[in-house]
């Protein structure tokens, strides 16, 4: 199966929303300071509205009421609040993708949890930029859908395919590429960051060279929120590469409070953005 009509299909049938696109150029404007952008996203109240809950939520953990927009910039940074404008934006993109092969509610809802123990991976690494870890494990599985929409039958023997295998591994086998390598292509052609751009691109299996610590986190994350929907163990799982594993370089009990805290709040998370 080739990347190439999947990226274009996904390319022609949804757009970027001109809040983000003027949110990434206002912050790469130097003339333009947070309060300029804290302009930009009063335009838009539903994006406003979800950007104070989630600065309220658990997944940035300021220890007092965040009010206002201007303030949850100054709390969480200009790069926080377009990381939960990809969010949104992811959550409407896959909505515009979603098709009757797939139950959306449980997709989005491990979509979340991907990026919150992305996330939370990140912070315990202490990874500069960590909320750009939760937009990136949120979007790796955009090409599921898009897979899914196009290619029904195949998607559903994969789906039905209950073996235990490393996720990037079995999409390889299935598809003849990886979700997050798709996905990656996708969103560089909605001219998202390179930032989040890379990181998917990477993910290849086999991966070309050595995972740096940005895949390995996300490597990791996808691996562990698979075993969390599918009941499997990590160590159990034939193909996992073991190397971003050692890359990442967290205790039992470190994945363990990740695990836990996932579950927590994933559900609280994706109903937020999806409200």
């Amino acid at each position: 199966m080739s990347i190439k009509p999947l990226v274009k299909f996904a390319s022609k049938s949804f757009t970027l929303p001109d809040t983000c696109v003027n949110l990434r150029a206002a912050l790469d404007d130097p003339k333009k300071d947070l309060t300029d952008i804290a302009q930009l996203i009063a335009v838009d109240p539903s994006l406003s509205a979800k950007i104070l809950k989630l600065a309220n939520s658990a997944l940035f953990r300021f220890p007092s009421q965040i009010e206002t927009v201007s303030k949850a910039l100054n709390v969480i940074g200009g790069e926080a609040a377009y990381n939960i404008s990809i969010a949104e934006t992811a959550n409407i993109a896959f909505k515009t993708f979603n098709t009757s092969v797939m139950n959306f509610s449980e997709y989005w809802n491990n979509a979340v949890m991907c990026g919150v123990i992305a996330k939370s991976i990140a912070q315990q690494k202490q990874s500069r930029g960590s909320e750009r870890f939760f937009v990136l494990g949120i979007l790796q599985g955009l090409s599921e859908l898009i897979v899914a929409s196009k290619h029904a039958d195949k998607y559903k023997s994969f789906q039905n395919d209950l073996e235990a295998k490393a996720p990037l591994v079995k999409q390889k086998d299935y598809f003849g590429f990886t979700f997050p390598q798709c996905s990656g292509q996708i969103i560089q052609e909605w001219k998202l960051p390179q930032s989040l751009v890379l990181p998917l691109q990477k993910l290849a299996h086999p991966p070309s060279e050595k995972l740096q610590l940005e895949e390995s986190i996300l490597y990791v994350a996808i691996a562990m929120a698979i075993c969390e929907q599918k009941d499997y163990e990590l160590d159990d799982l034939p193909g996992f590469n073991k190397q971003a594993l050692d890359t990442v370089s967290l205790s039992d009990d470190d994945y363990d409070m990740i695990l836990n805290y996932s579950r927590l709040e994933t559900s609280k998370i994706a109903n937020l953005i999806n409200s």
